[in-house]
Formats: C-alpha cells, sequence, structure tokens
C-alpha cells in the first residue's frame, strides 16, 4: 500500500470511531457500536478517539455554557470561525497553539494526567 492510502485510511478510521461515539446514543446500539469498535480498531485508535471526542465536547460545553456563537469566539480568539467549526466536528487536525487560543476565552486549559486504564 502507498503512503497515501494508508492516510487515507486512517483519517477515515477516525473520522468513523468519532462519529460513533458522538451520535451513537441508543442503549442497544452503543453495545453494538463497543463490539464494532473493539472489532475493527486497535486499542490505540480507541484511545485516541476518546481523548478527540472528550476534547470536543469540551470545547462546545464551554462555548455554549458561556453563551457565545462560534463567530464571538473567533473575536476573542483569533481562530477564525470555520476553523472552530471544523474543530467542533472533529475534521479539523489543530495544533496545539490553535486548541490553547480557543480554550483560553472560554476560560478553560489543558492539562497532561494519567491515562485511566
Amino acid at each position: 500500500m502507498n503512503k497515501q492510502y494508508k492516510e487515507a485510511v486512517n483519517d477515515a478510521k477516525s473520522k468513523l470511531v468519532d462519529y460513533g461515539k458522538r451520535h451513537v446514543t441508543d442503549e442497544n446500539n452503543i453495545d453494538e457500536w463497543d463490539a464494532l469498535e473493539k472489532k475493527y480498531f486497535t486499542s490505540e485508535e480507541i484511545s485516541e478517539s476518546d481523548l478527540r471526542v472528550a476534547l470536543i465536547s469540551e470545547l462546545i460545553a464551554a462555548r455554549n455554557e458561556k453563551g457565545i456563537t462560534q463567530k464571538q469566539l473567533e473575536e476573542l480568539s483569533g481562530v477564525k470561525q470555520p476553523v472552530i467549526a471544523r474543530m467542533e466536528r472533529g475534521s479539523a487536525n489543530s495544533t496545539l497553539a490553535t486548541v490553547l487560543k480557543v480554550l483560553a476565552p472560554l476560560g478553560k486549559t489543558l492539562r497532561v494526567v494519567p491515562i485511566e486504564r
């Protein structure tokens, strides 16, 4: 396999995992999703996705708690609204600096903590 193909497959897999975690809410479907996830994804891919989904969820919740739009967050953070929208959809591969710029006006930051296993 060539490098571009592998990257495309990995990108598609990560988006699928993120989508499932964010949109599967019915209890029966959650169990089915968990089984499917364990069958097709490595534990590293699942952990990475869990972190990505947690960050996206916290970002959206913090913005909603402040009662501000993505456009207002753009003005406060200096990060363009389309980038914020892609971050919230999970389709952006943002730098740490960009994430921190967006979190700061929301009164949030990142913290390094031990991984729960």
